[in-house]
């Protein structure tokens, strides 16, 4: 035996979130819901040919796409990184693939290991909505100012507490997060944020963009977004951003680990 890593992508729409629903070897208790991590794992033990276990880096929700999740697991050592990423995807729904495969060390841990993550939060602004892509895309009608948008996220960037951008279901043992970077641009019809941060709360992004969306569209200054901060309430931020324009870009780690440049720091 010894340790992988993998890189997936999979579109999270016909799924129920990353995370399995069940104890480990038994189906999902919602069948009608489906999660990937259970997809993944019931693909890997098939050409394991033993019951196969994965942690993940970062846990995503129903609805939310990740472009390189990234998994360790611990499987036969004898099988070619090639035969588990072919053998693998043969096995899995169309809507997950797994892009690569490498052995690492067996002190590697794809959630602990890891120093940052990125995400992508992706939206349509226009009068109509989108046809094309949009299971990738939110969508807002108003107007909105991308400049103001990313001058209100700057007072995000650095360690604090993000109580106010956690849902009240958040199981983490305390809000401290250190958001590394987050830039707020437009291209053509669609404004992107993306950001990075060591760590998230859960639905701290979408909360995060349902708050911009506020200081963009002009019903707020870009200061307001510092005073919801520093008031650590979720009832004095914006609504949840929908799930259906986020992307997990992916964890990053230090290079010692050897993974591919897209993961590295």
């Amino acid at each position: 035996m010894r340790r992988w890593a993998l890189g997936i992508e999979y579109d999270g729409g016909g799924f129920s979130g990353w995370q399995r629903l069940s104890r480990p070897g038994e189906p999902d208790r919602r069948p009608d819901e489906p999660t990937v991590q259970s997809a993944v794992e019931e693909a890997l033990s098939f050409v394991a040919g033993l019951p196969v276990q994965v942690t993940c880096a970062g846990r995503t929700d129903a609805g939310v796409h990740a472009a390189c999740q990234v998994v360790h697991f611990d499987g036969p050592a004898g099988r070619d990184p090639r035969g588990w990423v072919l053998g693998t995807t043969t096995r899995l729904p169309r809507a997950v693939a797994v892009r690569w495969c490498l052995p690492v060390d067996d002190s590697f841990h794809a959630r602990f290991s890891a120093r940052a993550r990125r995400y992508r939060y992706s939206l349509l602004n226009r009068p109509v909505r989108p046809a094309l892509h949009r299971q990738y895309l939110s969508w807002e009608r108003r107007p909105l100012d991308a400049g103001a948008m990313h001058r209100a996220a700057q007072a995000l960037v650095g360690e604090h507490d993000f109580s106010a951008f956690r849902t009240v279901h958040c199981q983490a043992p305390h809000a401290r997060r250190e958001l590394q970077d987050i830039a707020v641009s437009r291209q053509g019809d669609t404004v992107i944020v993306e950001v990075q941060a060591n760590a998230f709360l859960h639905h701290m992004v979408r909360n995060i963009v349902g708050s911009l969306l506020e200081v963009g569209a002009g019903g707020r200054q870009p200061g307001w977004i510092a005073e919801v901060l520093d008031g650590r309430r979720r009832d004095l931020a914006g609504p949840t951003a929908p799930a259906a324009g986020l992307v997990f870009l992916g964890p990053r780690y230090p290079s010692q680990w050897g993974l591919p440049g897209e993961v590295t720091l």
